[in-house]
């Protein structure tokens, strides 16, 4: 009984002492995930989906209104500038136009005749003065001879009273013309001026005007790939109505939606990468489009190299985006943990005893395949990464096969 006793007593110190309290449980290895601690590069990135588009469009918008009359390329040809693409028709525009340029013929033949009147008075007043001083060039020797002979008593007062009354009338009468006539020119002058300058400005217009049925003949404005709507001959287009656009083919960037929540961590020029046909493509942010829809903001990617050969507007890219600068770090693979422990804590996995003991850590930055350790790991240890959801508040898995 004595040694019963001792027994019991030293029992019961022993799982007060050195036992371990802690909550445990058994655990299937097999139905877990395991992963180790390891030292590596850090990338901090992102997956994001970029639908490829052309680098520029070049859209076809109607500038006249008109029927269909021909389709001279097809949707998917491709074009140089200058090529022809469709004819219109419209009758209404075509007599308008020619309403118009009748109109502008007449206003510039009234411009001309006003310019030939005042050339024909400036050449008027001309022979004017032209008269004015061949009267004084006759009437000055006539005057001074018969001053001379009324000083020698061999005319009379009356005589010499009329020559010097007409002369000094001729000087006075070229005098008045003179001032008139130079007043006139300053005045035709500028008339003539604004004359010339309506008269330029209506034949702008006039050449204008016989461009606006050019506008009937739809021509490539760039070379490119032609991509149209479904149109037909005899089909009407308004003006202002977008009916196709060219596509420069050696040009490509994808419009990649990225969550609201990478916004303040995105700028112009951070970089990606995506596989294509077994080769890797580099891709740049080269626009950010701020506006919030559903969730995403959108951005533009441009290839920093050539584009991929075969690509095609439309295509889906999976692209590797790059949020910061890659630095060695330790590293713990993702798994389904993190929704359990919010990253606080793990289940380390000690291989000798063959049990998983909770250890609480600090993790860092996250990309899909790791999570950055700051503390509480060290590399080469093992990690329970699969899901906690089945170990409830147990402390030490028991790991069994």
């Amino acid at each position: 009984m004595l040694l019963a006793g001792t027994l019991l007593v030293a029992f019961v110190l022993y799982q007060l002492v050195f036992a371990d309290a802690r909550s445990s449980m058994n655990v299937n290895r097999e139905r877990i995930t395991i992963a180790t601690v390891k030292t590596g590069e850090f990338t901090d990135y992102i997956p994001v989906s970029g639908t490829i588009e052309p680098g520029e469009v070049f859209y076809l918008d109607a500038i006249e209104r008109g029927n269909i009359q021909e389709i001279i390329r097809e949707s998917g040809s491709m074009v140089e500038k200058g090529d022809t693409i469709l004819m219109l028709t419209n009758s209404n525009l075509q007599l308008e136009v020619m309403q118009r340029e009748t109109d502008l013929y007449f206003q510039i033949n009234n411009l001309r005749q006003t310019r030939l009147l005042l050339d024909q008075n400036d050449l008027s007043q001309q022979a004017q003065l032209a008269e004015i001083d061949y009267q004084i060039n006759l009437l000055k020797p006539q005057y001074e001879r018969f001053r001379e002979l009324h000083n020698k008593k061999l005319i009379s007062d009356r005589e010499l009273e009329e020559v010097k009354e007409e002369y000094e009338y001729n000087l006075k009468r070229q005098r008045l013309t003179y001032e008139s006539y130079r007043n006139d020119s300053i005045a035709r002058s500028i008339q003539k001026r604004q004359l010339r300058e309506s008269e330029a400005r209506m034949n702008q217009s006039l050449n204008g005007v016989g461009h606006i049925l050019d506008n009937l003949l739809v021509k490539a404005p760039i070379t490119g790939q032609l991509t149209t709507e479904q149109i037909e001959v005899g089909q009407s287009i308004n003006a202002g109505e977008r009916y196709g656009q060219i596509d420069v083919i050696d040009k490509f960037k994808a419009r990649v939606p990225i969550d609201e929540l990478y916004l303040p961590r995105i700028s112009t020029g951070l970089k990606g990468t995506f596989s294509f046909s077994d080769e890797t493509f580099e891709m740049e942010i080269s626009k950010i489009y701020p506006n919030v829809t559903g969730g995403r903001f959108e951005v533009d990617m441009v290839f920093t190299g050539n584009a991929p050969t075969g690509i095609r507007r439309g295509q889906t890219v999976r692209i590797r985006l790059e949020l910061g600068e890659s630095e060695q770090a330790t590293l713990l693979p993702t798994g389904g943990f993190y929704k359990d422990t919010g990253g606080n804590w793990v289940f380390v996995v000690d291989e000798e005893s063959e049990n998983a003991e909770k250890r609480d850590i600090r993790l860092g930055r996250k990309n899909p395949e790791y999570y950055e350790v700051i503390e509480g790991l060290q590399p080469g240890e093992k990690v329970i990464v699969s899901g906690y959801e089945n170990f409830g508040k147990n402390e030490v898995l028991n790991l069994n096969r």
